[in-house]
């Protein structure tokens, strides 16, 4: 080809890059003139909304703590930066005031703003997308309904390339569309609410399933586990993962109901989703999605074999000296005070990550739906070394987790090291 001939193909597609960018800047000016929507709604759909809103859990990522409900301003992290949740408040100007009923569905199930631009996929709109639209009409109608809030939309910490929204489009064709493959076996109704429950409404999969190197869920592993999201791994929590830690339907439901069982009590970001979501589903929708999570025909959870935890051993010392005094000689646990470390969830996983890092970094006081606390965790960082916590954690695991496999330093020192990274 001829140098006119490249220069006439450069001059074209520079022509449909502007028409492009005038057309996106064209309905950015006419979204953000449109009317402001008024919707009637019933005591009962205004119900019905809050509790598909809860089921959502739509408050974990745009209501900022102490701030206005859903006035945005929370930041979630991510492997390529920092995106800050957006007020979803009925307000005209920096809200959803001008969303219609429409613009919302489309948002929810295919990512896309009034105006027109592509949303990050931290809005998970990939599990969103089988959200049935009376659904989102009654989240909608809920959120219309709620006191309207003026506050901007904080700014993105989203580098290069990953803020070109429009290569946004690209990861849509590679992924966006993948159907989700079930993460147990079942057919009961029950086990087909909760896997919508699950996986589109409560969005377990966006936190709990491996990514790949571009962000994408690993649709092969559903729900196998992932620690690369944050400070704490979302752990396995398929059939096989929760039974493997001990985990069996009425486990699950209380768990679920109140953050609190005798397996595990919930910390971190999952304390959030049980605090605004999963608390406040009903006990048919509780029990519908531990269906799910264990299938209809669930394993039975492992039982772990006792070994004599006073033998001489360092780790033991360690545990005597810093922890025995809340979480109990025998780690039976202190009610309100420290749970039990004795058949615990995370003392038994297979991935340590989670014990290590509560081991370094300590835990806050946890305020409980209902009645229950537990008093805050300090960690030991600065007391224990790389060697110390290592034979701390790896005594934990052989004791009261049926986990006979060394812990090495080095793995230690490898999350401590990423502390300041999250």
């Amino acid at each position: 080809m001829t140098r006119v001939g490249w220069r006439r193909i450069v001059a074209w597609l520079l022509v449909l890059l502007l028409l492009w960018l005038l057309l996106m800047a064209a309905m950015r000016f006419f979204a953000n003139r449109g009317p402001a929507q008024q919707v009637a709604v019933t005591p009962q759909r205004l119900a019905h909304g809050r509790y598909l809103a809860a089921a959502a859990d739509c408050a974990a990522c745009h209501t900022d703590p102490g701030g206005a409900p859903f006035a945005g301003g929370v930041p979630l992290g991510s492997p390529f930066g920092t995106i800050h949740g957006t007020n979803i408040t009925p307000d005209a100007d920096t809200g959803i005031g001008r969303y219609t009923s429409e613009d919302f569905f489309r948002a929810l199930t295919k990512g896309e703003a009034r105006d027109g631009h592509q949303l990050y996929p931290a809005m998970p709109y990939v599990s969103y997308k089988t959200m049935t639209r009376a659904d989102s009409d009654a989240i909608y109608a809920y959120l219309m309904n709620q006191p309207a809030v003026r506050r901007q939309n904080k700014k993105n910490g989203v580098g290069f390339p990953f803020n070109i929204r429009s290569g946004i489009h690209l990861w849509n064709l590679l992924f966006a569309g993948a159907d989700a493959v079930s993460a147990s076996q079942g057919a009961s109704p029950a086990w087909q609410r909760g896997r919508y429950l699950v996986e589109t409404m409560g969005h377990c999969g966006e936190c709990h399933s491996p990514r790949g190197t571009l962000g994408q869920i690993d649709r092969d592993r559903p729900l196998g586990g992932n620690n690369k999201m944050g400070r704490f791994a979302a752990p396995d929590i398929t059939p096989a993962g929760l039974a493997a830690r001990g985990w069996d339907a009425a486990l699950l439901r209380e768990y679920l109901g109140a953050g609190v069982s005798a397996r595990a009590v919930a910390s971190d970001e999952m304390l959030k989703v049980v605090g605004l979501s999963t608390s406040k589903l009903n006990d048919d929708d509780l029990k519908a999605m531990t269906a799910y999570l264990l299938g209809d025909r669930p394993a039975a959870p492992r039982i772990v074999q006792t070994v004599n935890a006073f033998a001489a051993d360092p780790g033991r010392d360690h545990y005597l000296n810093l922890c025995s005094g809340c979480h109990g000689r025998d780690a039976q646990g202190v009610p309100h005070v420290a749970p039990a470390l004795r058949d615990n969830s995370s003392v038994r996983d297979a991935d340590p990550h989670n014990l290590i890092v509560a081991i370094l970094d300590g835990l806050p006081e946890h305020d409980f739906p209902g009645y229950e606390r537990m008093q805050d965790m300090p960690g030991f960082a600065q007391d224990l070394s790389d060697t110390d916590v290592a034979a701390l954690s790896g005594w934990l695991r052989r004791s009261y987790g049926g986990q006979p496999q060394a812990i090495e330093a080095a793995t230690v020192a490898k999350l401590r090291s990423s502390h300041g990274a999250h």
